[in-house]
């Protein structure tokens, strides 16, 4: 039977579960594929900590190019992260023949084009499906399921921390910054938290999946990216009462000359199924020609679902090495050039406006005047009487409308002695192409 040897470089809380599979569930792969699959090497600078495993006698080392070095590693299991040493590990282990396994969505996205180029240039495979949507089959799904379809669009819910943060304000009311202190004394935030609510981790994700998807690399600095630290509770009862939820989103729609990606919250009906996805919880639309649409649903993040997704790409390559397979496991197709992303100005849809007025006669009127001077078309209003001494909410939602007409008719009105603070713009998401 043929041996598949593998090194685990990063051995924290994904590393630490892909070990444990590896040697736990060692028979139960081996009957499943065909051939042994064993784990040589776990790197990791911290080798004091008990990670609840037990290693064989030197398979726990300190030194991660010790890994990529030994000659009998088939398979490198990259999980440190970042893009400086990791892409360096990554670039040794292609230039010695060796396939590569990541979870490493950042470096993917900013220097993807020449990792996979290098990776091909030596007939070696990088598979990447645990950079997405945690266990949530995505990668595998739209490579291998979708292959007979053109992809039209791909919406998701692709960070567990700001699903988490913004269910806890929905939920309980919390303030956003209670709401995050509440994800990161449960584990669903980092201490530093800011690639996760400023949106930078779901935009890399989104990138991979349009370069996926259409075979045409998506230039991060392109993609218009927006967080969540501006949501409130107030905006969330709002959208309630208006028959929405409101979800940080990932968009991407492929189009005649270029494609619209971006990342920002967005409002979404009830009868939209990724209104339905809570707490930390991923989940990924997709419409093929073919299919229509498909959901994909499932954690985003942990130890063991994102270790079974890196599980599923080193059985993968380590059929394809039994069988004899060749550089399977990159994209449908190879990526051929970067096209141009539809500017967030260009974009046309529906909007959720939130001024903070002063509440006296003619208010409403001024502010509907400006809007329509730009040719924005209020669709409904909600004013509510003010409690106490000060501004009062004025909410409207708006027909279609130019991006680049909002900002400006925005910028005007923000300037004008009865606004108190900066309006709040949402956008809202529609599946229906006729949404006026």
């Amino acid at each position: 039977m043929k041996e598949v040897k593998v090194g685990v470089v990063g051995c924290g809380t994904v590393g630490t579960g892909v070990c444990r599979i590896l040697i736990e569930k060692q028979n139960l792969i081996e009957s499943r594929i065909g051939a042994s699959i064993k784990l040589k090497y776990a790197a990791d600078i911290d080798t004091e900590t008990d990670r609840g495993i037990h290693f064989d006698k030197n398979v726990f080392v300190k030194d991660a190019f010790q890994v990529v070095d030994d000659p009998e590693v088939d398979i490198v299991v990259e999980l440190i992260g970042g893009n400086t040493i990791a892409k360096d590990l990554m670039l040794k282990a292609i230039e010695k023949g060796k396939h590569v396994v990541t979870a490493n969505k950042a470096l993917l996205a900013e220097e993807g084009k020449g990792l996979f180029y290098s990776a091909s240039e030596k007939g070696v495979a990088i598979a990447f499906e645990a950079s997405i949507g945690g266990c949530i089959p995505i990668v595998k799904t739209i490579r291998e399921s979708l292959v007979g379809n053109s992809i039209k669009s791909i919406t998701g819910i692709l960070n567990g921390t700001c699903n988490y943060i913004l269910t806890k304000i929905e939920d309980e009311g919390l303030s956003f910054e209670d709401a995050l202190a509440m994800a990161q004394d449960n584990g669903f935030a980092e201490a530093d938290p800011t690639l996760d609510i400023e949106g930078g981790d779901t935009a890399h994700k989104i990138c991979l999946l349009s370069t996926l998807s259409y075979g045409t690399g998506v230039d991060l600095s392109d993609v218009y990216v927006e967080g969540i630290t501006g949501i409130t509770p107030l905006d969330i009862e709002f959208a309630k009462e208006f028959g929405y939820k409101i979800k940080l989103l990932a968009i991407s729609k492929a189009q005649d000359t270029c494609n619209a990606v971006r990342v920002h919250p967005a409002m979404i009906s009830y009868d939209n199924p990724l209104s339905s996805v809570n707490g930390s919880l991923n989940a990924i639309s997709v419409v093929g020609d073919a299919t229509g649409e498909i959901v994909l649903y499932g954690y985003g993040a942990g130890m063991m679902p994102t270790a079974s997704a890196v599980i599923s790409d080193v059985v993968d390559i380590a059929r394809d090495l039994v069988s004899g397979a060749m550089n399977r496991l990159a994209f449908s197709f190879p990526p051929v050039c970067t096209p141009s992303v539809l500017p967030i100005n260009e974009l046309t849809t529906n909007y959720y406006f939130r001024f903070s007025a002063a509440d006296k006669p003619g208010v409403l009127s001024t502010i509907a005047g400006v809007l329509g001077r730009y040719g924005i078309s209020i669709k409904s209003v909600h004013q509510k009487g003010r409690k106490s001494k000060g501004p009062v909410p004025i909410v409207m939602l708006t027909h279609k409308a130019r991006e680049r007409d909002v900002r400006q008719a925005i910028s005007e009105i923000d300037s004008l002695d009865v606004i108190d603070s900066k309006t709040v713009i949402i956008r809202i998401e529609s599946d229906q192409e006729e949404q006026e």
